[in-house]
């Protein structure tokens, strides 16, 4: 499947996100991968996740939630999570007044504290989001009663090693919804460790939003 990029800035409060969209008119779905840094260029290359998800025939809508400017000013600024979660929000907001867009089934890949934010967004609009893919990052920090509350399929993948696992199994057993905890093995090797989170994720995503499509046509 050919698929067109786009950059594109996505308003939200005030401010305009960087987003790179990979698009083609017969998508199965799209992914929403946001980032929480401000500073990762989106025109860095193909990274595994976003190939992978393409391959399989997902549209894709990296977004940066932070401008670079809020990321130098403020050192905290990713761990403002409910700012993070608006603007995903602001994101499916922009998302649904999009033609080629519009009625896609959504799904959220995310790492760093912007796990908290997507669960937290997913609580906050139930009805949006198909499934969630978490690559270790904070899930933690969204709270206690939105982890109880969550009801999208979300997936933990944890990598060998990853210093915040302790922290994520206390969060994986709040989840009230379905959950799926995949401990990835050691490669010895980072590209190879991408690949497998970037499989882990697609396998997530291609089994929960196909199952929403279902129910919808039914």
């Amino acid at each position: 499947m050919k698929l067109r990029n786009t950059l594109i800035s996505i308003p939200a409060q005030g401010a305009w996100l960087d987003g790179l969209l990979a698009h083609a008119p017969d998508v199965r779905g799209l992914a929403i991968l946001p980032q929480s840094s401000g500073h990762p260029a989106l025109d860095s290359g193909p990274r595994p996740v976003d190939v992978a998800l393409q391959s399989r025939g997902f549209a894709t809508l990296r977004v940066d939630l932070l401008t670079r400017q809020e990321a130098l000013r403020d050192p905290d600024a990713s761990y403002n999570i409910a700012r993070l979660t608006e603007r995903i929000l602001a994101a499916v907001e922009w998302i649904a007044h999009q033609p080629p867009l519009a009625g896609l089934q959504l799904g959220l890949v995310t790492q760093d504290t912007g796990c908290a934010a997507a669960i937290r967004a997913a609580v906050k609009a139930p009805e949006t989001f198909a499934a969630i893919a978490c690559v270790d990052g904070r899930a933690d920090l969204a709270g206690a009663e939105p982890l109880r509350q969550l009801r999208c399929p979300v997936r933990f993948i944890v990598s060998p090693g990853a210093p915040e696992s302790a922290i994520l199994e206390k969060a994986f057993s709040l989840l009230g919804g379905a959950r799926h905890w995949l401990a990835l093995p050691d490669t010895g090797d980072a590209r190879q460790q991408e690949i497998l989170q970037a499989r882990a994720v697609t396998s997530w995503l291609e089994q929960h939003l196909a199952a929403a499509e279902r129910t919808r046509v039914e």
